[in-house]
């Protein structure tokens, strides 16, 4: 019971993440205007993403435009688009690998194969966490680099998103998510192991305790030797007279 909580824990934790991936990677708040210098007192803010660039006015509306052309743009977010989408996609194949191992379930119902099912889900999460934290650390370093550049102008310096923040969070749920998961199948195969060695061999069984104790065959002799060795008995004369010996 304990080891199908640690599992369901585990599966939650890993779903949180891959919400928090999914919104992560279409919300365009990844990269948003720093209000320096002359910019204190502007009345627009731009916001780009992955998918789209916004504006905020201080009406509070948005206009949002996506983006034309995916060659158009520069090779770092090109590179986070696809590496965003493939931990989105990692994050799916392991919801649904740990469903078909977990314990709760009826998909599979040999335990070692549940096991198995329940690491590779865990697995699959710890590499959708290590794709997000790639693209967010990146990010936030290609963003902290631009904001301290001082050959740059005001007007062109970005701070980092709400975006980023979310994605970071989404990386340590999907990591946490993992290893419990990778933890609890460890802990099924050892129970498994600890049963196996508790439990008598049948080799051993099968042989019966008397077997041991049979006592070697005696070795094969010759006919005259037996005659040799034989003892006359301690009558060798019969009632009648007649001598017995030749007859032993």
């Amino acid at each position: 019971m304990a080891s199908m909580g640690v599992e369901l824990l585990g599966f939650f934790l890993g779903l949180l993440g891959f919400a928090g991936t999914v919104v992560a990677t279409l919300l365009p708040h990844w990269w948003s205007t720093a209000f320096v210098g002359s910019n204190i007192f502007t009345v627009t803010a731009y916001i780009k993403g992955l998918w789209m660039e916004c504006v905020w006015h201080s009406t509070g509306i948005y206009q949002c435009q996506l983006y034309r052309s995916v060659l158009a743009l520069p090779s770092d977010m090109q590179a986070a688009r696809a590496i965003m989408v493939v931990s989105c996609l990692s994050s799916v194949l392991a919801s649904v690998i740990a469903v078909m191992g977990m314990k709760c379930t009826h998909f599979v119902q040999r335990s070692q194969v549940k096991s198995r099912l329940v690491l590779s889900g865990g697995i699959c999460f710890l590499c959708a966490a290590f794709l997000c934290l790639v693209t967010v650390s990146w990010t936030t370093y290609t963003v902290a680099m631009q904001f301290y550049d001082p050959f740059l102008p005001g007007g062109l310096k970005y701070e980092v998103g709400l975006s980023v923040y979310l994605g970071f969070v989404s990386t340590c749920l999907s990591l946490t998510a993992g290893l419990v998961l990778c933890w609890s199948s460890r802990g099924v195969d050892s129970q498994r192991s600890s049963h196996t060695k508790r439990r008598p061999s049948s080799s051993s069984s099968s042989v019966p305790p008397s077997a041991d104790k049979h006592s070697p065959s005696p070795l094969y002799q010759s006919p005259e030797a037996l005659k040799d060795n034989h003892t006359a008995p301690f009558c060798c004369v019969s009632n009648g007279g007649y001598n017995l010996d030749n007859f032993f």
